[in-house]
C-alpha cells in the first residue's frame, strides 16, 4: 500500500532509499510515493497467490500420501522381519550368529528409515498447515498437542528388540553353543538374565503398535479426501474428514468385507502374540494351532476351558481379545440388522398391503356385529329360549371386541406408517400448498381491490342521488309556496 502526496515549491532533495518519485527544483508540483508497509521477505514459495497456494496444497497432499505409504510399508517390513527372526532363531540359526545379527541390523535399519519418514511426513503436514492458514512462521503450527503427538509417534516407531546388542559376554558365544543351550524359547543366549527375556518379549509385542499408520493411510488414500466435491460440500456442512468419517463410510458401503479383513488380521496377530508370550514357559499354548484355537474361542466369548494362558502376557492378550470380540460382535449384529431390514419402498408396499387386509377384516367384523345384532333382536322379539338369547349376546360381545381390536390395529399401523413419510415428498407437498396459498392470496387481494372500487362507485352514485333528491325537494317546496 502506498500513499501519494502533492507539494508545491519543494526545494529539498529526496532520499531515494525511502521514497520513489520525481524531484524538481523549479518549484513545480511533484509526486512523492511513500510505502506505508515495510517490504517483508517471503520465507517459502507457498505464500504466493491463491492459485499458487492451491497448487502447492495439491503437491503437499500428494507428498503426504506418498510418505505415508512408504512409512506403512517400512513398518510392516520391520514387523515381518521381527516375526521371521523370532521364528527362525531357535530353530535355523543360533543366538548371536551372523544371521541373527544381520536380521536385527535390518530391523534397526528399517526403524531408522521409519523415523525419518515420520519426520518428513510431519514436515509436509506443517507446510500444509502454513499454506492453509496463510502463515509465514512455522512455529505457529507447533502447538503443544502437535508436539506431543509427534513425540509419541517417534517413541512408538522407535520400539524394536535391542537385547541382541546388549549381551554382556559376546566372547562366550561359542562356549554357550557347545553347552547345548540352543533350545532357548527366544533368540537370546543363556547368559541373559530373566529380565532380558521379558524386555525382548515386550519390545517384540509392542512393535505391532506401528500399525496405527493403517488408519492414516486409509484416510489419505480415500476418495473422500481426494475429491474436491466432497471437500466443498463437507466444508459447507462443517464436516471434518477424519478417519472416523471414512470408517463409517466403509462400514456403510462394504460392511462384511471390512469386518472380515479386520477379524482375520486380528485373529492371526493375536494368536502369534499369544504364542510368543506362552513359548517361554514351554506349555501347550505355545503352539500356533493351540493359540489359534484359544484366540478363536475367546474372541467368540465361548470359553470351553480346555486350554488357558499361563503367563501374564498371555492373559493380557486373551483379555484384549475378549473385549475386541464383544465389540466386533456388536458391529456384526448392527450390520446384519441393517441388511435384514426392509428399505423404504419395501416398507411402503408391505404397509399398503397390510392396510388393505386389515380394512377387509374390519368390514367383515362390522358385518358380523350387524348380523349378531339382528339375530339377538329377532330372538328377543320371538321370546324363545333364554339360553339362545344369552348365546347371541355372547356372540355380539365377541364380534364387538374383534371389531375394536382390528380398528386399534389399523390405527397403530397407520401411525407407524406416518412416521416413514418421505421428507422430500413432504417438502414438495408443502411447496405446492404454499404456491396455492399465494395464488389464493393474490386472487383474494384482487377481489378486495375490485370490491373497493365498486364501493367507491356506490358512494359516488349515492352522493349524486342525494344531490338530485335535494334539488327535487327544493323545487317541490318552491312550487308549493
Amino acid at each position: 500500500m502506498e500513499m501519494t502526496s502533492r507539494f508545491s515549491n519543494f526545494d529539498s532533495e529526496v532520499d531515494g532509499k525511502n521514497c520513489d518519485g520525481l524531484v524538481n527544483h523549479n518549484g513545480e508540483t511533484m509526486e512523492i510515493r511513500v510505502p506505508l508497509s515495510p517490504s517483508v521477505k517471503r520465507l517459502c514459495p507457498i505464500e504466493g497467490g491463491n492459485l499458487y497456494r492451491l497448487r502447492d496444497r495439491k503437491f503437499l497432499l500428494e507428498d503426504k500420501k506418498r510418505l505415508c505409504s512408504w512409512a506403512l510399508g517400512t513398518a510392516v517390513l520391520g514387523i515381518m522381519l521381527m516375526i521371521l527372526h523370532a521364528e527362525l532363531c531357535p530353530v535355523v540359526y543360533q543366538p548371536g550368529s551372523v544371521y541373527a545379527l544381520s536380521i536385527n541390523g535390518l530391523i534397526s535399519f528399517s526403524t531408522g528409515c521409519l523415523l525419518i519418514l515420520i519426520i518428513a511426513f510431519h514436515y509436509k503436514d506443517i507446510r500444509l498447515f502454513i499454506s492453509d492458514h496463510n502463515q509465514v512462521d512455522w512455529r505457529i503450527a507447533m502447538t503443544s498437542n502437535r508436539v506431543l503427538g509427534i513425540s509419541l509417534e517417534l517413541i512408538v516407531c522407535a520400539i524394536h528388540p535391542v537385547a541382541t546388542y546388549l549381551r554382556p559376554d559376546m566372547g562366550n558365544r561359542l562356549g554357550e553353543k557347545s553347552d547345548g543351550n540352543s533350545s532357548a524359547p527366544l533368540c537370546l543366549s543363556s547368559s541373559h538374565k530373566e529380565v532380558m527375556l521379558d524386555v525382548e518379549l515386550l519390545l517384540s509385542a509392542l512393535m505391532f503398535l506401528r500399525l496405527y499408520l493403517v488408519h492414516r493411510a486409509v484416510l489419505l488414500h480415500s476418495k473422500v479426501l481426494l475429491s474436491a466435491s466432497y471437500r466443498s460440500i463437507g466444508s459447507l456442512n462443517n464436516i471434518n474428514f477424519t478417519f472416523r468419517f471414512v470408517l463409517k463410510l466403509l462400514m456403510n458401503q462394504y460392511p462384511a468385507r471390512t469386518l472380515l479383513v479386520f477379524i482375520m488380521f486380528f485373529w492371526l496377530s493375536a494368536s502369534w502374540m499369544l504364542r510368543l508370550c506362552e513359548r517361554q514357559e514351554q506349555v501347550e499354548t505355545g503352539g500356533m494351532g493351540t493359540a489359534l484355537w484359544l484366540i478363536a474361542i475367546t474372541f467368540l466369548t465361548v470359553g470351553y476351558g480346555d486350554v488357558s494362558p499361563h503367563t501374564s502376557c498371555g492373559k493380557v492378550v486373551c483379555l484384549f481379545t475378549g473385549v475386541m470380540g464383544v465389540a466386533c460382535t456388536a458391529m456384526l449384529v448392527a450390520v446384519m440388522t441393517k441388511k435384514l431390514a426392509l428399505n423404504k419402498g419395501e416398507k411402503h408396499v408391505h404397509f399398503f398391503m397390510m392396510d388393505i387386509q386389515i380394512s377387509k377384516r374390519i368390514r367383515h367384523a362390522a358385518a358380523n356385529v350387524l348380523r349378531e345384532c339382528w339375530l339377538l333382536h329377532r330372538t328377543t322379539q320371538e321370546k324363545e329360549n333364554s339360553g339362545e338369547v344369552r348365546h347371541h349376546q355372547r356372540c355380539l360381545l365377541e364380534a364387538i371386541c374383534v371389531f375394536r381390536h382390528l380398528r386399534l390395529k389399523r390405527r397403530k399401523l397407520r401411525d407407524f406408517a406416518s412416521e416413514m413419510v418421505d421428507l422430500s415428498k413432504m417438502q414438495m407437498i408443502m411447496c405446492d400448498l404454499s404456491a396455492n396459498w399465494n395464488s389464493s392470496y393474490h386472487e383474494l387481494e384482487q377481489r378486495i381491490i375490485s370490491m373497493e372500487q365498486k364501493l367507491d362507485e356506490l358512494s359516488r352514485s349515492f352522493q349524486s342521488t342525494s344531490e338530485l333528491l335535494a334539488q327535487a325537494l327544493h323545487h317541490s317546496r318552491q312550487d308549493h309556496r
